[in-house]
Order: C-alpha cells, then sequence, then structure tokens
C-alpha cells in the first residue's frame, strides 16, 4: 500500500465524511464508505458480511460507481471506529480510478485517523 503522500482535504471530503457516518448509522454496520467520482457524483454504502456475500464498504461503493458509469475516482472516505483498509481495497480503488487516488481513513467523529494512496 502507498502511503505518506500529503493530501489536501477539502470540503468536498466533509460531505463523503456525512454520507459514509449516514450510511454506517443506518444499518449499524462495521463501517460505512462515501466516494467521489470525477464528474462529482456520490456514493455510499456500508460493509456487506451476509453469506455467501461479504464486501467491504469499498468494495461496495467502488461497484457502486462503476455499475453507475463512472470511469474515474477523485477520492474515497472510510468511516469505522477500527478499520482495516486492505491492500484488496486499494487495489480496487486503483483498478476503477488509476493511481494517486486518496483514500482517508476516518474515525465516527470525523478526525482523519490516515491517507492511503492507490
Amino acid at each position: 500500500m502507498r502511503n505518506q503522500k500529503m493530501s489536501e482535504w477539502t470540503s468536498e471530503d466533509d460531505k463523503l465524511v456525512t454520507l459514509a457516518r449516514g450510511a454506517r448509522a443506518r444499518v449499524a454496520a462495521e463501517s460505512g464508505a462515501a466516494l467521489r467520482d470525477t464528474t462529482g457524483r456520490t456514493y455510499s454504502g456500508t460493509n456487506v458480511n451476509r453469506e455467501p456475500l461479504a464486501l467491504t464498504a469499498i468494495e461496495l461503493v467502488v461497484a457502486q460507481a462503476i455499475s453507475s458509469g463512472s470511469t474515474g475516482i477523485e477520492a474515497v472516505v472510510v468511516v469505522a471506529d477500527d478499520v482495516l483498509v486492505t491492500t484488496k481495497d486499494i487495489d480496487v480503488v486503483e483498478a476503477a480510478g488509476g493511481v494517486g487516488v486518496p483514500v482517508h481513513v476516518v474515525d465516527n467523529t470525523g478526525t482523519l485517523l490516515r491517507t492511503l494512496y492507490s
């Protein structure tokens, strides 16, 4: 995973936090994520863990964006008290959005914990 690159947080990223927190709260999920594509459209969702289907919140929002015709990703935010963003999650973001897409990991208060990059 790529890490340690400086990222500028924007007010648009604040909106992603709100969307991810809302998605997580609606179903009391372990994690929520939100994505902004290169056209400004946003997608939000949660992790899914219902046999036989298991998806991380990041996998779900990337799949939503792709299935809606998105061709690029500007940023992703994932919200959880203690979340492990996997190499696979970063690979999924890179496959859909290219190299250098910020994946911001925040806690449920919206405090930025770290930023990873595809």
